[in-house]
């Protein structure tokens, strides 16, 4: 059986400005959203097993148009601009909300998507926004907690509850996956979840 993401088959296919300019979807669709700096780019490009392939930026708000990345066997990734970083300029922080919005609320073939929360903090109003948002909306959401190697396996299920009771996750939803792009924790799972969303 043929294994998802066999190494090479990942490419980035391009990068939208406007919220005119999405592409026609070619297949499901795998969303990254979450606060600047949160590490969407060091995950997808954990996931992609493609160092470098995804821009890591140490400046917070770097990314600024939707970016899309072909993969093997798990669909379209789509990686959504940064929320929440103050110094950007409000011109530009307007422009990011419509593009943001545009894809969101247009007709896509999403599998899933994975909504980033660094688990060295509490989820940020903007996270509870965007979850809100998600479930509403009817969206399949999963919640991953980046940087979980930096809390400690002594408090990361604490955190884990936490996380789950700030968002407003019910009993029965998913509860939310710590995941490490340095260590690798989580990351086989992640991939897992990917694949079930987008061939189910």
């Amino acid at each position: 059986m043929k294994s998802p993401l066999q190494h090479g088959e990942s490419r980035f296919l391009l990068g939208v400005a406007q919220p005119d300019g999405y592409p026609v979807p070619g297949g499901p669709e795998v969303v990254f959203a979450g606060r600047s700096n949160v590490g969407k780019s060091s995950l997808l490009n954990a996931l992609l097993r493609r160092r470098g392939l995804a821009r890591v930026s140490k400046t917070p708000g770097r990314t600024q148009q939707v970016n899309f990345f072909q993969t093997g066997d798990l669909g379209t990734f789509v990686d959504l601009p940064g929320y929440g970083f103050a110094r950007a300029p409000e011109r530009v922080r307007h422009q990011w909300k419509a593009l943001v919005d545009a894809y969101l609320e247009g007709d896509r073939p999403v599998a899933v998507c994975l909504l980033l929360a660094d688990a060295r903090h509490d989820p940020t109003g903007q996270d509870v926004q965007l979850c809100d948002w998600l479930r509403h909306a009817g969206l399949p959401c999963r919640v991953l907690l980046t940087k979980a190697d930096a809390v400690g396996r002594g408090r990361i299920q604490k955190v884990v509850r936490r996380a789950a009771e700030v968002l407003g996750l019910e009993s029965g939803e998913e509860r939310p996956l710590p995941v490490s792009a340095r260590t690798g924790e989580g990351i086989d799972q992640v991939r897992s979840l990917i694949h079930h969303a987008v061939h189910s």
